[in-house]
């Protein structure tokens, strides 16, 4: 392969192998008492001063059902290891985990749910698809979005993986169509897209200057209407690939959920539900914690605090995601006044069950009372015989691929931690495989978003336990980027370490997984760059040297200066290799068999000081 510089490429596996197949509750700290005219969703109270022409026998206030979740990421299946858990805090002050997830019983779930609400409507916060397991990642996503149609899913937002493979991917997503590479899947039937509509208030053509799908969607039932405004994080081209937002420009969430909120109060509707794909970090990992303890809010940290404090009160709640998190929390708007701001983590844990009490002589919420619930997709239900249909097809579809065994472990290969298991694993396979192109390649680099689950030594199908499936590796690494090579001095190579928790990455750190031979001390007491302790960086046991030029293997998207590491989108002398997900299958299969399983890695390499 030639060493000239050539452009980070982005492309699906799915032409690659297509050929070869044919509960407990988390409450907002709204208190106050509901309206004493506050009907059900059966409207058996009425308040007979506050009728309206017309409307005889109906009750002023109606409680309208918003059920919702975020962050699905294609999860139809449970998923595994730490991935398909939830933590609870337990009443004697002792927390239990709980198995969690699968649209099978995500299904269940929400049906029940909704059984005694009429006025009962289903939103999102976006990644519903993007860096999915095979089930759903190998078919372009089209699995998930039949399994959102049948969940009965209202609206969503799109979210930044909405955007792996560009705008136009997304379109067809949403409008239906069979695959502009690989076709339709299943023969004679085509592709119908999304039943619900996908907003993107903040995303505009870069051409037209107007958003890519629509802003907002108004929701109506018998004379009331919630209208529903849609974005993701402005800083979408920070964690997605140059390709994939190519032509797109991304506004401020505030400014844009503002401007609509007006826009819709124009046309009648008052009542108002941001769907943002930005989040927080709630001060424990529990998903029942009270994050408004001691004061509103004040148990949650990250961009959602700002974005939420600065909405307009013409809102009149948000449900939030990006951050995988869990929390029902309120935190006050520019007036003063207690909001509701909700996230149901990821993959399908959790649903978030939040209670809008609608004034129909306002057409307005009564902000005085808005409860708010984070409820766990327990698996202790019975499974939705239509899910479990729709994993079977597609499941059958993927299996040639998807049962080939490409490892073998003795023991589960974590992603949790500051440097993870499962990280310095994936690191060790791109040094190794930068070495198989270039013998001079000193190190890899793995950043920790590109990691999305682990490997667990339980067997999930009939492959036996430690065996690790093509489909497993998949679920790790999904995005098929490529490994690439780069020249970096000593001195940008510290820089780099530098931006983990700088500039962007400056609140919320994101530590590279580095591979065997690559060391330095983390300290966590202090702040800004000084939280990479310099002196401490070795290679092999010798200091960086500033001078020194370095060849680092990372993946397309850091090699392109992805998630705020500018620094690696200076490298000189690029080399394009195979796909990351190729690499992680050579080095299991070089460094592992059945009787010599690969054990997994310390996580020893960066010394963290709290």
């Amino acid at each position: 392969m030639s060493a000239t510089p050539q452009p980070v490429r982005r492309r699906h596996r799915t032409t690659r192998f297509l050929a070869v197949a044919a509960g407990v509750t988390t409450v907002g700290a709204l208190v106050a008492a509901l309206p004493a005219s506050a009907g059900t969703s059966a409207g058996t109270s009425a308040d007979a001063s506050a009728k309206k022409p017309g409307h005889h026998d109906v009750p002023r206030y109606q409680d309208v059902q918003l059920l919702s979740f975020n962050d699905l990421h294609g999860n139809l299946e449970p998923p595994s290891g730490s991935s398909g858990r939830v933590t609870e805090n337990q009443a004697d002050g002792t927390t239990k985990t709980i198995d969690a997830g699968g649209v099978e019983y995500l299904a269940t779930h929400l049906r029940q749910a909704r059984q005694g609400n009429r006025y009962s409507v289903t939103a999102a916060g976006g990644d519903m698809v993007g860096a999915s397991p095979l089930i759903s990642g190998l078919f372009h996503d089209e699995p998930t979005i039949e399994a959102l149609n049948k969940l009965d899913l209202d609206v969503t937002s799109v979210g930044n993986h909405e955007f792996d493979e560009g705008a136009k991917e997304l379109g067809r997503l949403q409008n239906g169509g069979c695959h502009p590479t690989d076709g339709c899947y299943v023969k004679g039937k085509k592709f119908k897209g999304a039943d619900f509509p996908y907003l993107a208030a903040n995303v505009l053509d870069e051409k037209t200057k107007k958003p890519i799908l629509k802003p907002y969607w108004v929701w109506k039932k018998n004379g009331v209407k919630v209208g529903f405004i849609g974005v993701t994080l402005e800083d979408t081209p920070g964690v997605v690939s140059a390709e994939g937002v190519k032509g797109l420009k991304f506004k401020d969430e505030v400014e844009t959920i503002n401007k609509y909120a007006k826009e819709l109060e124009k046309q009648g509707v008052k009542s108002v539900v941001a769907l943002i794909h930005e989040g927080g970090l709630p001060a424990s990992s529990s998903y029942n914690y009270d994050c408004d303890s001691p004061g509103g809010g004040d148990g949650i940290s990250g961009p959602i605090v700002d974005i939420a404090k600065n909405i307009t009160p013409k809102v009149d709640a948000l449900v939030t995601g990006h951050t995988h998190a869990a929390y029902a929390c309120t935190i006050d708007d520019p007036s003063g006044k207690p909001r509701t701001v909700t996230s149901a983590a990821s993959f399908g844990r959790l649903y978030t069950d939040t209670t809008l009490t609608y004034d129909r002589l306002t057409g307005d919420i009564a902000r005085t009372a808005v409860p708010s619930a984070n409820h766990v997709v327990t698996r202790d239900v019975a499974k939705a015989p239509d899910m479990t249909e729709l994993i079977t097809k597609w499941g059958t579809l993927a299996a040639p691929i998807g049962n080939k065994p490409i490892g073998y472990i003795s023991g589960d290969v974590s992603n949790v931690g500051t440097e993870s298991p499962i990280g310095d694993l994936i690191a060790d396979a791109q040094l190794a495989y930068g070495k198989e192109l270039d013998p001079g390649t000193d190190l890899a680099l793995m950043n920790p978003g590109g990691i999305r689950a682990p490997l667990t030594y339980a067997a999930k199908g009939a492959e036996g336990d430690g065996v690790v499936t093509y489909a497993e590796g998949f679920t790790v690494q999904p995005f098929a980027n490529t490994v690439n090579l780069q020249d970096f001095t000593g001195a940008q190579l510290v820089q780099v370490l530098k931006e983990q928790v700088t500039g962007t990455n400056a609140t919320s750190p994101k530590v590279l997984q580095i591979s065997s031979g690559l060391t330095y001390t983390l300290d966590l007491t202090k702040s800004g760059a000084d939280r990479v302790v310099t002196d401490s960086i070795q290679l092999n046991g010798a200091a960086i040297d500033p001078a020194a030029t370095y060849r680092v293997a990372t993946n397309s998207f850091l090699a392109g200066g992805g998630d705020g590491f500018t620094t690696l989108g200076q490298g000189t002398g690029d080399l394009v290799g195979d796909d990351d997900l190729a690499a992680l299958e050579k080095y299991l299969l070089a460094n592992s068999s059945a009787t010599n399983p690969i054990a997994p890695p310390a996580a020893n390499r960066i010394t963290v000081v709290r």
